[in-house]
């Protein structure tokens, strides 16, 4: 499906455009979200975690691992793996050519240590560019990518430390030239470095019983620049996971987890306006002072910086659960729940889901429903698909 859209407003969405349109149309007088260039590194890259809230850093490895944390893949049990996922966007929008794609893939070195790599594309489609009249001026093709390699090392028997490596390409405009109002503004592709570091704690309680806890940092990298512009550049979706999972194994043919992860941006309060006010106040209508801001120490700032103070700083933490059975290692059924407060972007859906395991091969299937009509959601109503094949150890 075509899209009929002005340069001028594709350029107005930038990173905003897929992970938090919440507010499109309603009231945003009181919604202070924090919005950051590329959040599709934040979107679920499977369709395992994707049916069970969003939640992964304490999961059982997979070659999904690097998303959700690294420092998992040092336990992982199969010598090899490769999987993949497809993941249509705006579908309830009827938009066709709009599709996230996920390839990853793992080798375990030996005993103690894995390397992985993985690659993250998204397309926009075809996009049709039109000037003040509605005639065509061409056809652009937006799209993002980002590419990793990790290595992930067990410190312990039951501590393992992963370390990623990521570049990224965010290609919004394809280069076009556009008139703000001010005058004629180049535009060019964005690109970052990344790094991820992470910690994974798994352990048995007894034969029959585990438990385990991840802590994961992700995409603290360069801010994204989409022109020359020093004073116009945006954040990477830097982010801190942490969180836990229990699993029981009922006999040898029934086994189930519950897991649990909270979320939050390492990304400072950008400034906004409510009742001819400043938040926060250090701003005064002055951008200058934020585009300035470093990585680092934004991710510090993160903690604090909330206008409202404790309260709010605790509203930018997202929270999910899920719970998995798995029947002979062959069968699972998947459930969660996905929480965000209304003024940090409002997302709050269940998910549910299934996975088939028959020798080497793997087959996993996501299902979104939102449970608020506060924010929409790209994914609300969408199927995702994840296939997989695995090595077994040899022997």
């Amino acid at each position: 499906m075509k899209k009929l859209i002005s340069l001028t407003l594709l350029m107005a969405m930038g990173g905003m455009l897929w992970a938090q349109s919440s507010w499109i149309g309603q009231d945003a007088s009181n919604k202070n979200y924090i919005s950051t260039g590329m959040p599709i590194l934040l979107i679920a890259p499977d369709a395992v975690s994707a049916a069970l809230g969003d939640a992964g850093v304490a999961s059982t490895p997979d070659a999904y691992s690097a998303h959700w944390n690294n420092a998992k893949f040092a336990f992982i049990e199969n010598q090899a793996g490769i999987s993949t996922t497809y993941t249509p966007w705006l579908r309830k929008l009827q938009v066709g050519d709009m599709n996230l794609f996920y390839l990853g893939g793992y080798y375990r070195i030996n005993d103690r240590s894995t390397a992985a790599a993985s690659l993250t594309y998204f397309t926009l489609g075809d996009i049709d560019m039109t000037d003040i009249d509605g005639q065509k001026i061409n056809t652009l093709h937006p799209n993002e990518f980002a590419i990793d390699a990790t290595y992930a090392l067990k410190l312990t028997d039951d501590l393992s430390l992963g370390a990623t490596g990521r570049y990224m390409r965010s290609d919004l405009t394809n280069g076009q030239t556009i008139n703000d109002g001010s005058g004629n503004t180049a535009t060019q592709a964005a690109n970052s470095l990344a790094a991820d570091i992470g910690l994974y704690f798994q352990k048995g309680i007894d034969n029959n019983q585990e438990y385990a806890l991840g802590l994961f940092i992700s995409n603290l990298g360069a801010k994204l620049s989409y022109s020359n512009d020093d004073n116009d550049k945006e954040f990477l979706p830097a982010n801190l996971r942490f969180g836990g999972r229990y699993t029981n194994r009922i006999d040898n043919y029934n086994k189930i987890s519950v897991l649990l992860d909270f979320n939050k941006l390492l990304v400072p309060t950008p400034p906004y306006t409510k009742d001819g006010v400043t938040y926060p106040s250090r701003y005064a209508n002055n951008y200058t002072e934020y585009n300035n801001i470093g990585v680092i120490q934004g991710a510090i700032q993160s903690f604090y910086d909330a206008p409202g103070g404790f309260s709010e700083e605790m509203h930018e933490v997202q929270i999910s659960t899920g719970a998995e059975y798995w029947y002979a290692e062959t069968f699972a059924i998947r459930a969660g729940y996905f929480y965000e407060h209304e003024t940090k972007g409002g997302r709050q859906y269940a998910t549910v889901g299934f996975g088939i395991r028959y020798n080497y091969f793997s087959g996993d299937f996501a299902y979104l429903i939102p449970t608020t009509t506060v924010s929409t959601n790209s994914l609300a109503n969408t199927i995702r698909i994840s296939i997989g094949i695995d090595m077994k150890p040899t022997k």
